[in-house]
């Protein structure tokens, strides 16, 4: 059990189905934040390019997690997960479908794409959307992965992709920035045989992540951070990855700090990357609120006077658009 104190308490257990608020009362106190859900689910996804199990601390308990860890489960791996922290061995994955009734509950599903390619060479991933006619959210991670000598084809809804001889390292420009597109085709580079080159990468802190954890199992990546990545892959060999510790979830940082600027009170939030959130927080020191940054922990202070100012969203580092 995880309880949070904010001038009172919510206690969540192994899934919230709602929050109850009662308002007109000062907030004050501090929060642990939570690993970040949109990197975990790449980290899951990137245990299917293991030679051996992996164990990943600090998840969050949210339905996608699970969702992404039963997927893997019906693809033949095996998982424990206790508290906030999993053990998955992907080694046994012993089929490449990633079935429709599990796809559909959540679209980064589609993350299993390039790991299950690159090392299988066949795999067939149901479409989110199931057969929905239109421009796909994922034609970027189709082309790519053609482009590294995929042969890729759309089938009653799913995505059927062949690669019999293995991926090809290939140099690939993405038409805007795609934040799972990146993953998927970094994962997918990983395994594949020569060097890949990524131009117009997402460089999210999910992104970053990945890359480090790629990096420590021994593939050579140039770039990790910026908008271009090299990867120099195993050309074929499954990697080292052992252990994994989720970075805090910078949304659900921002979203506190957000509640302690609409209150006008002094929240403190724990274990958290500072990091992740200059743009938030120059944007509510621009509003007038002052900051307490330590390594590990930021504290939000009340302002004399609050001020007005403009907000647009943008890709990473620019301010967050789910903010």
């Amino acid at each position: 059990m995880i309880t949070r104190s904010l001038s009172g308490s919510y206690t969540k257990g192994n899934l919230l189905d709602y929050l109850e608020i009662e308002g007109g009362v000062k907030l004050a106190g501090s929060v642990t934040i939570d690993g970040a859900k949109n990197a975990a689910l790449p980290l899951i996804a990137a245990t299917i390019l293991s030679k051996n199990p992996v164990t990943i601390d600090n998840l969050p308990r949210v339905n996608d997690i699970f969702t992404m860890l039963k997927l893997l489960e019906n693809l033949g791996a095996t998982y424990r997960f206790e508290d906030n922290h999993a053990q998955i061995d992907a080694t046994t994955i012993s089929h490449t479908t990633a079935i429709y009734d599990i796809v559909r509950k959540m679209r980064a599903s589609i993350l299993t794409l390039g790991p299950l390619l690159a090392r299988f060479g066949l795999c067939k991933v149901s479409m989110p959307g199931g057969c929905a006619i239109g421009q796909r959210p994922i034609d970027l991670h189709l082309k790519a992965l053609e482009m590294m000598g995929a042969d890729i084809s759309i089938e009653e809804g799913y995505v059927v992709a062949k690669a019999p001889k293995g991926l090809q390292g290939a140099t690939i420009v993405f038409d805007k920035i795609t934040v799972t597109g990146t993953e998927n085709i970094v994962m997918a580079a990983a395994l594949a045989h020569g060097k890949s080159h990524i131009i117009n990468a997402a460089k999210e802190p999910e992104v970053v992540q990945l890359c480090e954890v790629l990096r420590d199992a021994g593939i050579e990546i140039e770039g990790i951070g910026s908008d271009e990545l090299v990867i120099h892959s195993s050309n074929g060999e499954l990697i080292d990855i052992r252990h994994i510790t989720v970075i805090p979830d910078r949304i659900e940082a921002g979203t506190y700090l957000c509640v302690g600027a609409i209150t006008n009170s002094p929240i403190t939030l724990e274990k958290v990357n500072h990091a992740h959130l200059v743009s938030i927080i120059l944007k509510l020191q621009e509003m007038g609120y002052n900051f307490e940054i330590e390594k590990e922990r930021i504290t939000i202070k009340p302002a004399s006077r609050i001020k007005a100012v403009r907000i647009s969203t943008t890709e990473y580092p620019g301010f967050p658009t789910d903010m």
